[in-house]
């Protein structure tokens, strides 16, 4: 019932969007700040090419996130969705006239997502990043929340998804100072989950992780994230109950059939997600 609503709320967080847009079909100019999308056998890699609007994300561009997040999630082809940026900048932030919803709707696809996290993570950028699962950074790229300078708030989950991640003392140290984290000192504090040694070497690393998410069966994968997400808010007693329930659902897959005979038979086993 938790996922059928989840799906839910992404659906129609993404046709008011769509509804409402207004010119998305005019074809975009050089000059233009836009999604970049490359599609492999298993996953989609989503590159931020926002020079043109200050490393920001613009309306246009939380617009084709959205599509993809949607597209994403009822591909059955698609076992992850990989976010990053263009140059050395992940994302700088959002234009004001951005989607609301867009970093909830991400935060729902129930598959695996990663960060790719290339150069800074700015404001909304770094908000962006919390709400993928896992998060893959050079060690030169930057971590702040910095929206108090201009007397505003985080609103896209960052007061919320921060302390989660690195405690309640740093979250409050970085929101209120505005104190930028390099990827060492992220690393550390747990807000990066994956360390390269430099910009280049993040491409051997996001490669290795991809092709690790990839090889997993994808019912798996999403009950893990059923199982984590929702019983973070649970009592352990509840959060047992729901992985003992999910386990067991599993069982009657054909994918878990698969993986044991792959085991057996010492192969790669070759998972279908029914």
């Amino acid at each position: 019932m938790a996922d059928t609503n989840k799906r839910s709320r992404r659906k129609d967080a993404t046709r008011q969007s769509r509804n409402g847009r207004s010119g998305s079909s005019k074809r975009a100019t050089q000059l233009e700040s836009v999604v970049s999308i490359a599609r492999d056998e298993h996953h989609i890699l989503a590159t931020l090419d926002c020079a043109a609007s200050g490393k920001r994300v613009t309306a246009r561009m939380a617009q084709q996130l959205l599509e993809l997040a949607e597209d994403a999630e009822d591909d059955p082809t698609v076992y992850a969705l990989i976010i990053t940026g263009s140059g050395n900048t992940f994302c700088a932030g959002f234009e004001p006239e951005v989607d609301p919803r867009l970093v909830e709707t991400l935060a729902l696809v129930s598959k695996p997502t990663l960060a790719l996290i290339n150069g800074d993570a700015i404001d909304e950028g770094l908000e962006l990043a919390m709400a993928l699962d896992l998060r893959a950074a050079a060690p030169s790229s930057r971590f702040a929340l910095t929206q108090l300078e201009r007397g505003r708030l985080p609103c896209f989950g960052g007061t919320q998804r921060l302390p989660r991640l690195i405690g309640a003392a740093h979250a409050l140290r970085m929101i209120l100072t505005g104190i930028a984290l390099d990827g060492r000192e992220a690393m550390r504090l747990g807000l990066v989950t994956y360390l390269a040694k430099d910009r280049t070497d993040l491409k051997r690393l996001s490669g290795e992780i991809i092709a690790t998410l990839t090889s997993r069966g994808p019912l798996g994968t999403r009950m893990v994230k059923d199982a984590v997400r929702n019983g973070y808010d649970m009592t352990l007693d509840q959060g047992i109950r729901l992985e003992e329930d999910l386990y067991a659902l599993l069982q009657t897959t054909a994918d878990r059939a698969e993986g044991v005979r792959a085991f057996l038979e010492k192969r790669k086993p070759l998972f279908k997600g029914a």
